[in-house]
């Protein structure tokens, strides 16, 4: 008999390409999950503008994910952390939003500051992290606005995602991070595309990394 979906998650409206490790692609996980768009939601509305009027797409979908029988729910982009409790407080069962709930699990744990690794550090406020019961002064960010493989394929969604470009990318903005802040004890990644780059990571840091993946497998293991 068919495993059922139990996790559903809440896609952004792109069209780049999503590699293995990636959230949208369905061979990033062990297990069978549920994917739904939501229409019209693009980067650009979720995390440069930080559109609430969003919130109500983001329901509907999830209400109807929901009425499927799916038990929990997620989303491509951490950066909808915000509205957290917005939609959560119009569904019947566990919303996580973001990758960014984990920065208190991983603060306490590791039993120091947080390096938050991001899409866009020119749009992650404070308000992106209290959203999810985090605090502000447990983290250091650092984005990849500057990045021109990364923001280019994922952000401005203007040229084909390359890979093994982003892997470098990747792992000098890591380099960066742990150069100007040697006293992190943790990483989280806000981005769901970054995960394809965990590995290569590793090559130049020796701290936990946390993901939306590690979020994803941790919540469908309590279900």
């Amino acid at each position: 008999m068919e495993e059922k979906a139990k996790i559903g998650i809440l896609m952004l409206d792109t069209t780049f390409h999503r590699p293995r490790g990636d959230i949208g692609n369905q061979d990033t996980f062990s297990f069978p999950v549920r994917y739904k768009k939501v229409e019209g939601a693009s980067p650009t509305r979720v995390v440069v503008e930080k559109d609430a009027t969003l919130i109500e797409p983001f329901v509907e979908a999830a209400q109807e994910l929901e009425k499927e029988g799916i038990q929990a729910i997620t989303t491509s982009c951490g950066f909808l952390a915000i509205f957290q409790k917005e939609i959560q407080s119009r569904l019947g069962i566990p919303f996580f939003s973001s990758s960014l709930l984990q920065i208190p699990l991983a603060h306490t744990m590791a039993g120091g500051p947080v390096g938050v690794l991001t899409a866009s550090k020119t749009n992650l406020t404070d308000a992106h992290v209290n959203g999810v019961g985090a605090d502000p002064h447990q983290v250091i960010i650092k984005g990849m606005d500057d990045k021109p493989a990364f923001a280019g394929a994922i952000m401005k969604q203007e040229r084909e995602l390359d890979q093994e470009a982003v892997k470098k990318e990747m792992q000098e903005v890591t380099t960066e991070l742990i150069t100007e802040h040697p006293d992190i004890k943790a990483i989280v990644l806000e981005c769901t595309n970054m995960p394809p780059y965990q590995e290569a990571m590793r090559e130049v840091v020796d701290v936990p990394i946390f993901d939306i993946t590690t979020l994803v497998k941790y919540i469908h293991s309590s279900l």
